[in-house]
Order: structure tokens, then sequence, then C-alpha cells
């Protein structure tokens, strides 16, 4: 009996899947048997315009290839467009298993030049498309006791980048998304995590210079299809992955100072104890709310 990851009999929807990381997610699962909703605007990457060639384009690349795919071409920007993207899986094969939160938008400005059209055009895209694709995903995922569901973050979230204030917060709300779906979804057979890519895409490749042609998408879609497959139990994760290279990202809790608790700390004892509160000696990695909870009642009890 072979051990290979295969998606027979799974249905997967990718958002943003006409081109960059969604076409090689797409191409990928459906090449390991999963029937695939390919979502693409096909608009400009600022968001702006649409069309169906670019949707029409892997579509057809993967029937070509003997696979089971369909396109659409709502945007994800919208409640209704989300629940109609989950609708064309439900259509065509009566299901969704797999939900690839890829779609992405840039607007990028300096902070004291930022808008509120490119602020809200980020979110919408981003962070509110995340919500309006998995949330009628997951209730059909619930139902059904299985589901895959990942999120597409960004180093630009997860550590900062000049001029992406809108693009960063979006990305660093998604990695609370998928926290929360992760444990709401645990015991429903849902697993939910999160890949922070680094690749050539239409949106990146005027930013990466001489360091794009190391940088295919190609690299990034085993992580997500490893992630995506029955045989992953993982969840609540965050994973960097680029031109070959994986790497769990995770977020830690230093066991910090504790002044006795008889009276407020004052400025000055958090100033002498910084040492103490930065000290990652101790540290541990919550899972959930709960976690940080116990180690401040373990500290406070003494």
């Amino acid at each position: 009996m072979s051990n290979d990851i295969r998606f027979d009999g799974r249905v997967a929807v990718v958002t943003g899947a006409g081109g960059g990381l969604g076409r090689t997610h797409a191409l990928l699962l459906a090449s390991r048997g999963a029937k695939v909703v390919v979502n693409d605007l096909g608009g400009a990457r600022d968001g702006s315009g649409g069309g169906h060639s670019m949707a029409d384009a892997v579509v057809k690349e993967i029937v070509d290839a003997g696979g089971e795919a369909v396109a659409n071409y709502d945007s994800v920007a919208t409640e209704e467009g989300g629940a109609a993207i989950i609708q064309t899986a439900v259509d065509t094969w009566g299901k969704v298993d797999i939900v690839v939160n890829n779609a992405g938008i840039l607007r990028d400005k300096t902070f004291v030049k930022l808008d509120n059209d490119q602020l809200k055009a980020v979110l919408d895209v981003h962070l509110r498309g995340a919500f309006y694709v998995s949330q009628p995903a997951f209730k059909l995922m619930k139902e059904a006791g299985y589901g895959r569901l990942i999120f597409t973050s960004s180093a630009a979230g997860l550590f900062g980048n000049f001029g992406q204030s809108n693009y960063g917060a979006a990305k660093m709300g998604v990695v609370g998304l998928s926290n929360v779906l992760a444990l709401e979804g645990y015991k429903y057979g849902i697993r939910s995590n999160v890949i922070a890519p680094l690749a050539r895409t239409r949106m990146t490749e005027d930013l990466l210079g001489p360091l794009a042609d190391s940088l295919e998408p190609e690299h990034v879609s085993p992580l997500v299809a490893w992630l995506c497959s029955e045989q992953c139990d993982d969840t609540h994760k965050v994973y960097s992955v680029g031109g070959g290279r994986f790497a769990e990202v995770y977020v830690g809790l230093c066991e910090g100072w504790y002044n006795g608790g008889e009276a407020p700390a004052s400025p000055e004892d958090i100033r002498d104890n910084l040492g103490a509160i930065s000290d990652r000696g101790g540290a541990i990695e919550p899972k959930n709310v709960t976690d940080e909870f116990g180690l401040v009642m373990k500290i406070l009890k003494g």
C-alpha cells in the first residue's frame, strides 16, 4: 500500500489561484487527486479590474493534465463573494474539504501617506476575505467532521516591513483567526495552519530583485499540500517557507518578573527589571490563553 500523500475524493478551494502561489497550490493538489475550485477575480495586483482568463487558464492546465477543476471569479472581499466561492464547490462536487486562503493585493504606502481606501482595500481582501471564505466552509467541515484550512500570512505581519502597515496588520490578523479556528475546530476534525511564504509572484517580483530566481512559487506548495493532507494532524502552527527552506515560527512567552503583588510596581521598577522581564530562559509556547493564565497563576501562587 502506497504511503504517498493523495487527495482522491477531496474537494479543495484555492483563492487567488489564477497565478503565482495559488496556481501552484491548485496544480499540485489536483495532480494528487483533489477536485479544485480555482478562484480568481482576475484583477491587477492592486485589486483593480477583473476577468475570467486567469482562472480559466489554470482550470485548463488541470483538466489537460487529467484532473478535475472548475473556475470561480467571485471576490473574496465581500460576504456574498466568499459564500459564492464555497457554494461553487458544493454545487459542483457536493462538499468542501480544504480551503487555501491565498488571494491577496498590495497597496503599499508609508503610514503617514496611507489613506482609508488603501487600508480598506487590503483589509477587505486579506483579513475580511479570509473570514468570508472560511466561515461558510467551516460550517460544512464541522458538519462533515473533517476539514483543512490554510491561511497565508507574511513576514511583513510577523516581523514587520517598511511601507506595509495595512498589509502587515492584515497578515498578522489571519494568524489570530487561524489560531482560534484551530481551537474551535479541533474536536470536529478540522485543522488550521498558517504559511508565511517568500516567493516570486506578480505581487513580489519587483521587490525581490536577484533573489527572485531562487524563490519560485513551486517551492512553497509542497508545504501547503502536506498541511492539507489527511496524514497531517498538526494544527495551530505557523511556518515560514521559501526557496526550499521550511521553518516553524512560534510565539513565546517569557516567565517574566514578579514584584510580589502587594503594591503596583513603579515605572522605575519596570526599568530596573527589564532584564528579568525579557529573560527567555523559562519561556513557554502558549497554545491558548489558558496556557498564559496558567503561567501567571503559577507565579502568583509562588
